[in-house]
């Protein structure tokens, strides 16, 4: 075996990792293996030799990558101004496979994928890679271009932000009890049973097209009457795993034409993410799921 496939072996081995990394420094999918593609051709230039711990290298240089993507990202103001719906993992709601049950671990649904959104780049890169990654902070400051110390508050301020985000409950079965039932709810247009199920301080984030952008439902009642709305939607709803919880995807004429990921937490429906943007629906390659 020669050396460059010798490496591309390596570099296969690590690449689950790598693109975990990467999909939470930048909640998009085609970036993520943008930035894992990238790091693979600067391996390939590199000079390997001297590097004893190739896993932690190749997460400096993913993570160099990410923070490059980030930096330009904001340079260029690409995304407009206040909420953001990151792209969703989607899988069939029987697929138990170790990304989905790993995001399901972590907490990574969109509604801490929406905030990590708001931090800055040396924030975001601070987080991640200590608090998901367990990078010690004297290995994430030469990337961010710091200290140890100051990468140590980057990754407090961040935890602080992202404290508040709603975490899932943990208990597959009972999310996708709750998410049934309210589904359930919407297609019989049942107001009240919808509010029962939602949580008092439930967010619906609706990402629909450009130029509409994104609309924000606060408040059990008018997320309730939202989707009351919008209900024909939910007959047409397939179950699916979102960011490993329990979500739906809504399809007509048997394509996908949204995803809707739900947070469940304490057994209620803390929020609502429904991405339903065709050119956004059409780069994640989504499954067709059916009962």
């Amino acid at each position: 075996m020669g050396e460059r496939d010798w490496l591309a072996e390596r570099f296969q081995a690590h690449r689950p990792r790598l693109r975990a990394v990467a999909y939470r420094m930048l909640g998009s999918l085609t970036e993520a293996d943008d930035a894992v593609q990238g790091t693979w051709l600067r391996l390939a230039r590199a000079d390997t030799s001297g590097v004893r711990n190739l896993g932690g290298w190749l997460t400096t240089l993913v993570a160099r990558e990410c923070l490059d993507l980030l930096r330009a990202r904001t340079a260029r103001r690409e995304q407009p101004l206040g909420v953001h719906l990151p792209d969703p993992v989607v899988a069939r709601h029987d697929d138990d496979g170790p990304e989905q049950q790993a995001l399901l671990a972590e907490g990574v649904g969109l509604a801490l994928l929406v905030v990590l959104d708001t931090l800055t780049p040396a924030e975001r890169l601070a987080f991640v890679l200590h608090d998901m990654f367990a990078v010690p902070y004297d290995q994430i400051a030469p990337i961010a271009g710091r200290s140890a110390a100051a990468a140590k508050m980057l990754a407090s301020r961040a935890r602080r932000r992202v404290h508040g985000a709603a975490v899932p409950d943990a208990d597959p079965a009972r999310q996708r009890e709750v998410v049934g039932a309210f589904l359930a709810a919407a297609r019989e247009g049942d107001l009240a049973a919808l509010v029962a199920l939602l949580d008092p301080e439930a967010v619906a984030r609706i990402d629909a097209a450009a130029p509409a952008g994104i609309t924000v439902v606060r408040g059990a009642a008018a997320v309730a009457g939202q989707v009351l709305a919008t209900g024909g939607l939910a007959r047409t709803a397939q179950p699916a795993l979102v960011n490993g919880a329990a979500g739906a995807v809504i399809t007509a004429a048997g394509q996908p034409i949204a995803v809707v990921a739900f947070t469940v937490k304490q057994g209620k429906i803390a929020e609502i993410d429904i991405l339903g943007d065709p050119a956004r629906l059409r780069r994640l390659n989504l499954p067709v799921p059916h009962d």
